[in-house]
């Protein structure tokens, strides 16, 4: 025997072998379907007996191990179903010629056959025959399963008939050698009357009897005879039968302790992805209803509580314990014969099914490694394709996962071994992606960053380049890019930096031609791979939300001719609302977007490759209102450290907007990447007002600006300085233009004035003006230009004083040619520090222009100039222009233009 069946189970000795084939020409898909239907009817109760019959069907069987059927009649063809298409009667005698021909093959063994045909009508059909059902299509065959049912008692009476035959002693009568193939040539010559003979003889034939007995469902009859073969085979060294009857007798122990089934899930598991064959893939254990067992019912050995009790009154029925030493020693005595290497391996499958039900996986993984060094004939790719597989499903049922995926990772590689002609490199990638689980592996980006890294990351690289070769094999480029981007996200830590050029330059190359998405990909099998983004190219480690620029930022409106109103709400202490506002604090921020102006994000980023990182088409995403991303393109030096990127945007409506994410373009991969999946990042919220779009109002005078500032400007004014040298009495002009360089237009317009004097020491009225006219011109509509002018007319009181003597000796102007008994000094005052005089007081002083020693004085001051500064601040609420003047600097936005913005 050299096909071993790698489904086998202790519970197959109690079966009866059918195998159903079919005819001639008969489509798959029908075939399959009668094949369904008669595989359902896998058990018949026994009329007038409570013996149950077990029937194992297989649409493919090899002649060769029919061959040792007396050596386990479970391994025998009993029965044959052929299934055929005859569409007229012409073509019956030759239909009917083949089905004679297909017995032939299996016709030593064979106790019934039948044959099913679908299509043919008329005389022939009409005909009533045991052995020949007609059908006249697979749509009408409702008698099927009753014609399998009829089929498998004629079965029984067969088998009941040759147990019957063989378990009687016929003293006196010779009884013949079981032998199996291989032996037949050994045994030429013996001594057929020696005692030896006899006792071998004997020995082999209870054995069969126990077989016999197991099929037809006399449980206790062939534990007895197992157990009376052993001790007659032991005492000749009949090794080979010997290990058989302890197989038979741990079959039986079996299937008494677990009437459940070993078979479990991996006996039912279809093969997967074509790699396997046919055979293996459409197998079906006994019984259409496989029992599973609770494992809250199992005992420590995995036993039924119910059936433990019974077991001492089993009389011959091995303990769970001692069927495994007997599938040792069974195993042993088929290791010392180089033809029972099928044998021994189907042996150490069935011994690892039970000790996986008594939960004793160390002892199933020796079984194991027993199995896999058995060495069998040259097997097939295919062949070894099935045995790797197997190996990997009975390591992944006692727990050895890895050892698993190990075993499907070579089964994987035997798809596509160069000796095949056609490489199932389809296959190789789907047991490729069946390995993952056992290498702590998964296709899911977001299981890497939830922790710590788990398993070998060694193994893992290599298993994703292998899913990347496979992928390219299949001509799948979507694929490669997909397990590449996966590679080089999450392996990144532990790649060399060769191996970093190396990946980016294969991922390039294959970007080229497919780029890489944030699309889900979804398999033929229905296997979906979620998108990678390149959250760590770059590293993205802090994100902020920028103000406005501060030409730009809005204000509410607070009205400079008029009493501003308080809006405070009042303060109640409440430690629930605290602590709700502290969250909201976390994630809102205190300060607004404008609809329709530019935005930025500041991300401070680095680069942990050790070469040039180009990061393209990077932009953010958002949710809540309607926002466009205007994109940017970095270039970031090999390992930067941290480096400040600005993003920015402009929202189009208003609302609630909270910036998500980012995304980017990196070696031709688009990713989104999420706040929410970036672990460490700091930020300072990520939600933010955006209220509607605001007037943008450009202010610009007549007059040179100022290079000196009196006062700074406060966060909420926007100023600029401008400067004019007048003499006292003069009078100048100072023309103001207001062009609204917005959208929206400028309705109202006020004006006020301040004059600001550091060392209050000038007092006066400077300013005066008449909107009128520029009125006239409001509403102001975007891009018109409005005009008014504010008349400077400098009235200062120089008036003699002590304090101005002081002054003026500040400014470094001599005064030590006065002489004192000038008339000055008799309106002399103390130095008043903090009240100004009286502008009325001014039109009061005396003229001392008549005394001659006090001109000089006079001159000198009337030779020093006044500087003048003014400041515009414009203030909106509801789209009114508050225009002010005041002496302070005002900072322009667009080329040093004085920039008034609004706020609705």
């Amino acid at each position: 025997m050299s096909v071993p069946d790698y489904m086998q189970c202790a519970e197959d000795h109690q079966t009866l072998l059918v195998v159903v084939q079919p005819i001639g020409i008969v489509p798959e898909e029908s075939f399959f379907r009668i094949y369904k239907r008669i595989s359902a009817v896998s058990q018949v109760n026994v009329r007038d007996s409570q013996r149950v019959l077990y029937i194992r069907y297989r649409h493919h069987y090899p002649p060769e191990n029919n061959e040792w059927g007396d050596f386990q009649t479970h391994r025998k063809v009993v029965g044959l179903i052929t299934i055929t298409e005859c569409s007229s009667a012409k073509e019956w005698p030759q239909t009917f010629e083949k089905f004679h021909l297909q017995k032939e093959m299996y016709g030593s063994t064979l106790y019934d056959s039948r044959l099913f045909v679908f299509g043919l009508q008329g005389e022939i059909a009409e005909q009533s025959r045991t052995d020949v059902a007609f059908y006249a299509s697979y749509d009408e065959c409702e008698t099927v399963e009753k014609r399998i049912e009829d089929f498998i008692e004629s079965l029984f009476i067969v088998l009941e008939s040759k147990r019957l035959d063989r378990a009687t002693d016929k003293s006196g009568d010779k009884i013949p050698l079981l032998c199996v193939p291989f032996e037949k040539k050994d045994f030429v010559g013996l001594d057929t009357d020696s005692r030896h003979y006899k006792k071998r003889c004997q020995g082999r034939m209870r054995k069969h009897v126990g077989d016999l007995c197991l099929q037809a469902g006399m449980l206790q009859d062939s534990l007895v005879h197992y157990h009376m073969a052993v001790e007659l085979l032991r005492s000749v060294n009949d090794f080979l039968w010997l290990g058989a009857a302890l197989e038979g007798l741990c079959s039986a122990s079996v299937i008494y302790h677990y009437p459940g089934g070993t078979g479990g899930k991996v006996g039912s598991r279809r093969a997967q992805g074509g790699s396997l064959s046919a055979e293996a893939g459409n197998r079906h254990r006994p019984g259409a209803q496989e029992v599973l067992i609770d494992p809250g019912a199992l005992t420590s050995n995995g036993i039924n509580a119910d059936t433990s009790a019974e077991i001492g009154r089993a009389k011959n029925c091995l303990s769970p314990e001692d069927i495994i030493e007997k599938y040792k020693e069974a195993i042993s005595y088929y290791g010392k014969y180089k033809n029972a290497g099928v044998i021994e391996l189907e042996a150490c499958v069935k011994a690892v099914r039970v000790l996986a039900m008594q939960k004793r996986s160390m002892e199933a993984s020796e079984f194991l490694q027993n199995a896999v060094y058995i060495n069998l004939r040259q097997l097939s790719e295919e062949e070894k394709i099935q045995r790797y597989s197997i190996l990997s499903e009975l390591y992944e049922r006692i727990g050895f996962h890895r050892k698993s995926a190990f075993f499907k990772r070579i089964a994987a590689m035997q798809c596509a071994a160069p000796s095949i002609p056609e490489p199932g490199w389809r296959a190789c990638y789907k047991l490729l992606l069946e390995t993952l689980p056992g290498y702590s592996l998964s296709l899911d980006p977001q299981d890497f960053s939830r922790g710590t890294h788990r398993g070998w990351a060694a193994v893992q690289m290599r298993l994703l380049h292998e899913l990347v070769y496979a992928s390219r094999r299949m001509g799948n480029p979507a694929l490669c890019v997909r397990h590449l981007s996966f590679l080089l996200q999450t392996m990144l830590d532990f790649l060399s930096d060769q191996e970093k050029k190396d990946v980016t330059q294969s991922l390039e190359s294959y970007t080229a031609k497919c780029p890489g998405t944030m699309e889900v990909i979804t398999l033929p099998d229905g296997l979906k791979l979620p998108p990678v983004p390149f959250t760590k190219l770059p590293i993205v480690k802090s994100v902020k939300l920028l103000n406005l620029p501060t030409s730009l930022r809005p204000h509410k409106m607070k009205s400079l001719l008029g009493q501003n109103v308080s809006t405070k709400s009042p303060f109640i202490y409440s430690p629930i609302i605290a602590h709700s506002r502290g969250e909201e604090r976390n994630k809102k921020i205190d300060f607004q977007w404008v609809q329709g102006d530019v935005c930025e994000v500041q991300l401070m980023v680095y680069n942990p490759m050790p070469f040039e990182l180009r990061v393209e088409n990077m932009g953010l995403l958002t949710t809540g209102v309607e926002f466009e991303s205007l994109p940017a393109a970095l270039s970031l030096p090999a390992e930067s450290g941290l480096y400040p990127v600005t993003l920015v945007g402009v929202p189009q409506t208003t609302g609630q907007i909270t910036v998500n994410g980012y995304h980017t373009s990196v070696f031709g991969v688009f990713s989104d990447c999420l706040l929410d999946n970036l672990p460490g990042v700091k930020t300072n919220g990520c939600t933010v007002e955006v209220i509607p779009a605001l007037p943008r109002l450009q202010i610009s005078t007549s007059l040179p600006r100022s290079a000196h500032t009196l006062q700074p400007s406060s966060g909420d004014e926007i100023s600029t300085n401008v400067s004019v040298q007048l003499y006292n009495g003069e009078t100048q002009q100072l023309i103001i233009k207001l062009e609204n360089i917005g959208t929206e237009p400028l309705e109202k317009l006020e004006v006020t004035a301040k004059t600001v004097n550091t060392k209050e020491k000038l007092y006066g009225d400077f300013l005066s003006w008449n909107l009128e006219d520029t009125l006239c011109q409001f509403p102001l509509k975007p891009g018109k230009i409005a005009t008014f002018v504010v008349n400077i007319k400098v009235k200062l009181d120089f008036s003699c004083q002590e304090n101005l003597l002081q002054d003026l000796s500040d400014d470094g102007i001599s005064v030590s040619g006065l002489p004192l008994s000038s008339p000055f000094r008799q309106v002399v005052k103390p130095r008043v520090e903090t009240k100004p005089l009286n502008p009325q007081e001014s039109s009061k002083v005396g003229d001392f222009s008549h005394v001659k020693k006090c001109r000089t004085l006079h001159q000198v001051h009337k030779e020093k100039s006044i500087l003048v500064h003014f400041v515009l601040v414009s203030q909106l609420s509801c789209r009114n222009l508050v225009f002010s003047m005041c002496s302070k600097t005002v900072v322009g936005r667009h080329k040093l233009d004085p920039v008034v913005r609004f706020m609705e």
